[in-house]
């Protein structure tokens, strides 16, 4: 599979600041990459960047291998971008907003009606046509804003936190029209939420104080997070002090009427313990699963060696 983004030693700086400092990467050309970090990591200026909204100080973008800042025009034409808030006017209709937008892209008049219409039947808002933008949910003027950035069928779709502030419902469209775009282009997909780029990305390049800290799958990622606690339900639960004098655990705490978080000693034979002491004492186990460390703690593991 071809290489769709590159950067080279890719750098910016504001004032005396760096916000971000030797960032390469590589992205092929189709399926999801996400791009992680806390507030402040670099994310949304490394995106900007990418799509030739800033100019960097130093290093280079390659978009399907044209250098973005020798040959702006050609290289976005390959880019599609959704920025954190969707660029969208709320005193245009759908069909008036998606004209304007396919004639910033070039795209040739007499294909104008037809890119619309199909970029419209992708998004799901065909039958919102005539509406106004500004009388529209959130959740679907974030499809206004994806529309846009497929309307020129471009190579690569960068978005930014695109799934930010959407209720639940929205959230499971969202994911799953992003997912669609990712089977047939490829995505980068920045969030400060793992839970999000876990369910949708495959590949995570992770940025923390300006620089690439990881560069891998979503699996290898995984494989950070130390296992640090357990969920436990149980249909006939013990006080959190008799769980806690199992052999193994150091805490417990209650998240609920039947369930708690054991924290254990790194001893993961400590659920046996946990299963054999239910059964001897009639707690009626339902639910036993280790947990995941939290993001945070990727962080401090992943930032230990990187440092």
């Amino acid at each position: 599979m071809k290489t769709i983004l590159k950067t080279e030693a890719l750098s910016h700086r504001y004032g005396a600041s760096w916000a971000i400092r030797d960032i390469n990467i590589e992205i092929a050309s189709r399926g999801i990459v996400g791009l992680l970090g806390s507030n402040g990591a670099g994310k949304s200026t490394t995106m900007n960047i990418i799509c030739g909204v800033l100019n960097q100080t130093e290093g280079t973008v390659y978009i399907d291998g044209v250098d973005i800042r020798k040959e702006p025009e050609l290289a976005k034409r390959k880019i599609g971008f959704l920025p954190q808030n969707p660029p969208v006017y709320n005193d245009l209709t759908v069909d008036e907003y998606l004209q304007y937008a396919a004639e910033l892209r070039l795209i040739p008049k007499n294909e104008i009606k037809k890119a619309v219409e199909e970029a419209k039947e992708k998004v799901g808002i065909t039958h919102f046509s005539s509406r106004l933008i500004g009388n529209l949910s959130g959740g679907y003027r974030q499809r206004v804003g994806i529309a846009q950035a497929i309307i020129h069928k471009p190579e690569l779709v960068v978005m930014d936190e695109p799934t930010n502030g959407l209720d639940p419902n929205q959230l499971i469209e969202a994911r799953k029209l992003i997912q669609e775009i990712g089977a047939e282009r490829a995505v980068l997909l920045s969030s400060h939420v793992l839970p999000e780029i876990n369910h949708l990305c495959n590949d995570i390049i992770m940025i923390e104080s300006g620089r690439v800290i990881f560069s891998d799958t979503m699996e290898a990622f995984n494989s950070y997070a130390d296992t640090t606690s357990l969920f436990v339900r149980l249909e006939n639960p013990p006080t959190p002090q008799e769980l806690q004098r199992i052999r193994g655990v150091e805490n417990v705490e209650a998240i609920g009427s039947k369930e708690f978080r054991v924290f254990f000693n790194g001893d993961k034979s400590v659920s046996e313990s946990i299963v054999e002491s239910a059964v001897q004492n009639g707690w009626q186990l339902r639910e036993i699963s280790f947990e995941k460390g939290g993001l945070d703690e990727i962080f401090k593991q992943l930032s230990k060696q990187h440092s």
